[in-house]
């Protein structure tokens, strides 16, 4: 399992967001991923059908994801471990997916996963096109790939293209005295990892909310029984399909407890229990994380049993307190565009922010050309700020990315493209998406 960015210093998500395999320097990233989310309303039992919702987003979901989605970003730019406590994003992103699909799941579950796969690839395939161009210009070849060379080097590449699997990418490309770092592609590539793990659950979602609605509490607790065994050491599965197994259980208590914010299973249980349980759960996973610290000490992506807990009840007491806004209350209404933009463009800017954090070094260091910069005050001015210059220009940069391939996640949701979807016209903080 892996978090970071860096750049020359420190950075992972994740969220993601999430996950992964751990290459030389520290890897990109866990923390944030991006997918939509529907509104929950009570039901009388766990195995009935929800009760009806009232049209409309549920704007407190969508402020969540928003926030995931700037914390994934500050996360894999500074790489401040004590983020992944302050707010696991991955674990609210996985959360409210699988309350979206247990919505989707009214419908017949074939055409379902299909449109989940619709809407979640042209984006990947943008992404994957120009990453592959970059890496192969640098001297990439998959067939020498030192892991996975000859036939399955090239056979990996379809993770590019449908990521049931890890995609293959150098760990080191280019110099580290070139435009890029040398670890670019593995800072630009590693948030895939959510991408197969949001896949997987996608697949598996109309067995798991099948299992839910019979034994609810087994479904829901199972994921974090299984954490323990496969996230401890305690079983051993090598390579990326045991990372792969262990995103899975480590998320898999988020996803479910999505499914169980749908069907009004949470709100049965009473507020003041539900709290508690959640306290001490959490309370375990930082019990736990206390003597198992990683690397980057108390970063939770590294520490898979503490993330599952901590991830799980930190989802218990967001979602238990879910006031399923229709509006953006009071001050938070200034931040309703961008709310909005967030969660139309979550995909482009999953992929691209690691890419486009990179991007923001060599556009800084033109800086030290200027005439003024020559003296060593205003250098080492630069230098002491340089990290929050990158944090400064990184979002006009993602601006510049949902401008350029934003519109392919209304293609791929069969809408007419739009280049900043902010709601400003046509109600667009309302519709759909």
């Amino acid at each position: 399992m892996t978090h970071g960015y860096t750049t020359g210093t420190p950075e992972s998500t994740p969220s993601f967001g999430v996950p992964q395999q751990r290459p030389v320097p520290p890897p990109a990233t866990r923390s944030g991923a991006p997918v939509p989310a529907a509104a929950a309303a009570p039901v009388d039992a766990p195995g009935s059908a929800p009760a009806p919702k009232k049209p409309g987003r549920d704007r407190y979901l969508d402020l969540l994801r928003s926030i995931a989605l700037v914390r994934v970003v500050v996360y894999h730019l500074f790489g401040w471990a004590w983020l992944s406590v302050l707010f696991p994003s991955m674990g609210v992103m996985f959360a409210l997916a699988g309350s979206l699909m247990a919505r989707s799941l009214s419908r017949p579950a074939a055409s379902v996963i299909r449109g989940r796969l619709r809407r979640l690839l042209p984006p990947l395939w943008a992404f994957s096109a120009a990453v592959l161009v970059m890496m192969f210009a640098g001297g990439y070849n998959p067939v020498k790939d030192p892991d996975t060379g000859g036939t399955w080097g090239i056979i990996d590449l379809f993770n590019y293209i449908v990521p049931v699997g890890a995609p293959p990418y150098p760990w080191h490309l280019g110099s580290r005295s070139g435009l890029l770092e040398d670890s670019w592609a593995v800072q630009a590539c590693g948030p895939l990892w959510y991408l197969r793990a949001y896949l997987w659950f996608v697949v598996a979602s109309p067995l798991l909310l099948w299992a839910f609605r019979r034994v609810p509490w087994a479904t829901l607790l199972a994921p974090l029984a299984l954490t323990a065994v496969v996230g401890t050491g305690l079983v051993t599965i090598p390579g990326e399909t045991g990372n792969a197994v262990t995103d899975f259980t480590v998320y898999g208590g988020c996803w479910v407890l999505g499914f169980a914010h749908h069907e009004g299973v949470l709100q049965r249980v009473p507020r003041y229990v539900a709290v508690s349980g959640a306290a001490m759960v959490m309370a375990f996973g930082l019990w736990w994380a206390s003597g198992h610290l990683g690397p980057d000490g108390w970063d939770l992506n590294d520490i898979p049993l503490a993330q599952a807990t901590w991830s799980f009840g930190f989802v218990v007491i967001l979602l238990q307190y879910s006031p399923s806004w229709r509006q953006l209350p009071g001050r938070l209404a200034k931040w309703d565009k961008a709310v909005t933009l967030a969660n139309n463009r979550a995909v482009t800017i999953y992929l691209w922010h690691n890419l486009l954090i990179m991007a923001t070094v060599p556009i800084i260091d033109q800086a030290y050309n200027l005439p003024f910069m020559q003296s060593a005050r205003a250098s080492s001015t630069l230098d002491s700020t340089y990290m929050l210059w990158m944090f400064v220009l990184v979002w006009p940069l993602i601006g510049l990315a949902i401008v350029s391939f934003g519109w392919i996640e209304d293609i791929a949701a069969k809408r007419s493209p739009r280049l900043w979807p902010d709601g400003a016209s046509r109600g667009g903080s309302r519709r759909k998406s």
